[in-house]
């Protein structure tokens, strides 16, 4: 199967490799700094955030028809509250999926709540907002005016995905996306089984691969870490994804870290672990698996958003949460 995938790929210009288990590279550790509490958000469920402007956006993948906003300031304890801005999604995206996965996923988004399942958010300087739709491997474009598109992206997105064995599982489409400033280059994350890294083009408003669709595309399983108790090894996975200084970081929810990759290849550089801090004995949930979903990055750190659910953590509390860690000394373009 994996051969005639991978020459599948190889025609539809798909120059990847199909890796394996993924390399395991050097770890650091970051350094927690504060928690934040977040009001506001009708459905909960914190699942993207960016840094735009001064302020932190974030989306929910119960709500499909507005953004919030928050001040992001750093006092600790301090809890934020979510301000909303409201949208309206023109229907769905024509990215490719069959009439039935279609129909599924409506179903889906019908009994659990966000037909849309919004899992990200970017922003280009322009301040237009870019919304990654899990549901239907989309991408919603909301202007500084709260107009919303969706993106044309190109068939060959999705055939070359599935070609590279991404996007083959029901709730495991994109799960983060990245804008650069021009908004010119937008990647696109690949959840699990296999997880992978996708980037498209804007030429003129007509989207387009760069040649290869996909930069990467890995399968493996590791063990959560020794806080969640866990011996059962799940999937490696991608939950969030940030463009910072010309370099892509990826949140890996199980792994409880976050990796430098080269945005060319998608390649791993560097990666940092920040499982102290979020496995703390009362920020635990009693969960196998991680709930950081979110992630953005500055000079002086992350901020990494949990979606729980609506579990409630060891000290009772099931309040969305932002975590504030310290960037690592030698920054985060910085080591080998």
């Amino acid at each position: 199967m994996r051969r005639m995938l991978a020459a599948l790929a190889a025609v539809l210009g798909c120059g990847l490799a199909l890796a394996g288990t993924p390399a395991v590279p050097a770890v650091g550790t970051l350094q927690f700094l504060a928690e934040h509490a977040v009001e506001g958000m009708r459905g909960g469920n914190l699942s993207g955030l960016a840094l735009c402007g001064g302020e932190l956006w974030a989306v929910s993948d119960r709500d499909d028809d507005r953004l919030y906003s928050m001040l992001p300031d750093e006092t600790p304890g301090r809890v934020w509250q979510a301000n909303s801005e409201a949208f309206v999604v023109p229907g769905t995206p024509d990215s490719g999926l069959s009439w039935g996965a279609r129909t599924r996923i409506w179903l889906t988004g019908l009994v659990r709540g966000g037909v849309m399942d919004f899992e990200g958010v970017s922003c280009d300087r322009a301040g237009n907002r870019y919304l990654v739709s899990e549901a239907y491997a989309g991408v919603l474009r909301v202007s500084p005016s709260s107009t919303a598109e969706w993106l044309p992206l190109p068939p060959a997105l999705l055939i070359q995905a599935r070609a590279a064995g991404l996007l083959m599982i029901n709730n495991a489409y994109y799960e983060g996306l990245a804008i650069d400033p021009d908004g010119k280059r937008l990647w696109l994350a690949a959840e699990r089984q296999r997880r992978g890294l996708l980037r498209v083009r804007n030429d003129n408003g007509n989207w387009t691969c760069e040649g290869a669709c996909v930069l990467l595309s890995e399968e493996g399983s590791i063990l959560p870490p020794p806080e969640l108790g866990s011996d059962q090894p799940l999937a490696v996975d991608f939950s969030d994804l940030v463009l910072y200084q010309g370099k892509l970081f990826t949140l890996e929810r199980l792994a409880h870290q976050i990796c430098r990759r080269n945005a060319e290849s998608g390649a791993q550089e560097r990666c940092w672990s920040f499982a102290a801090g979020a496995l703390a004995p009362e920020r635990r949930y009693d969960l196998p698996y991680g709930v950081a979903e979110a992630l953005e990055l500055d000079d002086k750190g992350a901020w990494i958003g949990l979606d729980n659910g609506n579990h409630a953590r060891a000290d009772g509390d099931v309040r969305p949460y932002v975590l504030r860690f310290a960037a690592p000394p030698e920054g985060w373009l910085g080591g080998q």
